[in-house]
């Protein structure tokens, strides 16, 4: 079953998501900030997944999509809980996770969270920490005083906002500043002309993870979305040199 379909959480709202059965572990995609499941990358995933006979699973942040929520309430931890959600109701056995920008961050919060239920990572311009090194001092002290943050939207007609709890939240997520105890293979993609999120970022990621088995692509003329037939394809190839 491969429609979108709705699962409830604790408190009522409801996350949108597609899932493809097939054999494991489940391909599970995250989205980058403001993404949803209808994105480029997501969708080839899920269309490779199906051809391959893997099991995957797409859904939508709420706040995000067709989700419920409004995003201004979103979280990375609101988010994770609800990956953590749906990887418990609807992945049995093992998962790898592949994360695109934010959802790369998520990813790795999620992979802290069950370590044993995760076979491997794939990141896609991951961008942990990015409350941080992405927020100037200026902007900062608004997110403090409880103001919202609009930036210029490069792919998009409206600005980007950052509200106060998503700030808040992601300031006390943080994982760069030491060892990140996680022992899976881990493969990271990154593009060197990418304007939102240093490539050197990965090079970091990679030393602070604890496994032994860290691989770092870097795609010279690749922007920061990776979203071309030719970067879809590396992340593809990534996917299944990974069985």
């Amino acid at each position: 079953m491969t429609q979108t379909r709705f699962h409830q959480m604790a408190d009522g709202r409801r996350i949108a998501f597609r899932h493809a059965d097939g054999a494991g572990p489940t391909l599970v995609f995250l989205p980058g900030y403001m993404s949803d499941m209808a994105g480029g990358k997501a969708a080839a995933v899920f269309d490779w997944a199906r051809a391959q006979g893997r099991a995957c699973l797409l859904f939508d942040y709420s706040g995000c999509g067709t989700s419920q929520g409004d995003f201004a309430d979103g979280s990375l931890s609101r988010w994770r809980d609800e990956a953590l959600a749906l990887i418990d109701a609807h992945c049995p056995g093992a998962v790898v996770l592949i994360g695109s920008s934010m959802g790369g961050w998520l990813m790795l919060l999620v992979a802290l969270a069950v370590p044993e239920r995760v076979a491997a990572l794939v990141g896609i311009a991951a961008a942990p920490d990015f409350t941080e090194w992405g927020t100037t001092p200026e902007q900062k002290a608004e997110l403090e005083a409880g103001w919202t943050v609009l930036e210029d939207n490069p792919y998009g007609p409206d600005p980007t906002p950052t509200h106060p709890l998503f700030w808040t939240d992601g300031q006390a997520q943080q994982l760069l500043g030491g060892e990140i105890v996680l022992d899976c293979p881990v493969r990271l993609l990154h593009g060197q002309r990418d304007w939102d999120v240093p490539w050197q970022l990965s090079l970091t990621l990679a030393a602070l993870l604890r496994s032994a088995d860290v691989q770092v692509t870097l795609v010279k003329d690749g922007d920061h979305r990776l979203s071309r037939p030719a970067d879809i394809a590396l992340l593809l190839r990534t996917l299944a040199a990974l069985d």
